[in-house]
């Protein structure tokens, strides 16, 4: 399956999380998760929000990132991935001057009980 991110309505979701701003996404979902291209403006924020049931990569592509992870704060730059396993708390922030550019894959994972 090829997915292009210019054919897939761009939604945009203030505070997304409890953030700051609006995050605009280009977002293909199933039920096995979701794969998207997201983009934060200067001075805009992803919540910080922890992954219950599923996780979550970023590739940076644009931009510079802060994500605040576990109580710790990591600088995101082009290139780099950050990874939040099932369980976890993150949050990524725009703190730069120009357009924040990321891919964002986020499996679904069946927990056993």
């Amino acid at each position: 399956m090829i997915l292009d991110f210019d054919q897939i309505e761009r939604k945009e979701l203030p505070e997304f999380k409890g953030g700051v701003g609006v995050f605009r996404s280009d977002m293909y979902s199933d039920r096995l998760g979701k794969i998207m291209r997201g983009h934060l403006s200067p001075g805009t924020s992803i919540g910080l929000h922890t992954h219950e049931g599923n996780s979550e990569i970023i590739y940076l592509v644009e931009g510079e990132g802060v994500v605040l992870y576990d109580g710790g704060r990591e600088r995101l730059l082009p290139g780099q991935v950050h990874y939040c396993p099932m369980g976890h708390s993150h949050s990524l922030r725009n703190e730069s001057d120009r357009d924040l550019v990321f891919i964002g894959i986020v499996p679904e994972h069946q927990v056993d009980k």
